[in-house]
């Protein structure tokens, strides 16, 4: 296909089929961990307290009057609420408890690949919220380091009567 007036090609001899998405098996994912996918973690039931915002408001230096006196949650603060508490023993070796949601993958160092919230309502002291998170995507890629294996988790929070709170999606990456 070189010289070709066609481009770009759909595949070469050289190149292989072209691909802006290519998912090879650099990184060992097997179908085991692949059959992972679309899994639910079991809902998590958490109820806003405005000790709770006021405490995070203060830590985060959120210095505003509603999120002080504990009136409404400053942004990231279901990150804290929905956060697992469990003893230090439970913790992996970076500090991070460990997620059930997730199979053992083949790479083990974590960074973050990116974190997209949207919110549709506010959440306020008295709500009592309901977070479900999905394991929705996992892919790998050849990286100039090596193989990387990302991974997407969805966490939806609504509150207990149904009403949508907030979506997030996090990608966090593996090398």
């Amino acid at each position: 296909m070189h010289g070709s007036s066609i481009w770009p090609p759909r595949s070469c001899r050289k190149c292989g089929p072209r691909s802006s998405s290519r998912r090879t098996n650099v990184g060992g994912l097997t179908p085991e961990v692949l059959a992972f996918i679309g899994r639910k973690a079991p809902p998590r039931r958490e109820v806003v307290t405005r000790r709770d915002i006021r405490k995070y408001a203060i830590a985060t230096g959120q210095t505003q009057k509603k999120y002080v006196d504990g009136d409404v949650a400053p942004p990231l603060f279901h990150v804290a609420l929905f956060w697992e508490v469990v003893p230090l023993d439970e913790l992996s070796p970076d500090g991070v408890s460990v997620d059930k949601l997730l199979p053992k993958f083949p790479l083990e160092k974590a960074m973050a690949g990116g974190l997209d919230i949207k919110y549709h309502n506010r959440i306020r002291a008295g709500d009592v919220l309901i977070g479900n998170r999905t394991l929705t995507n996992i892919y790998e890629k050849e990286g100039r380091s090596g193989a990387l294996i990302f991974y997407e988790v969805v966490l939806d929070v609504t509150r207990e009567d149904g009403t949508p709170v907030l979506t997030e999606k996090t990608t966090r990456l593996l090398r």
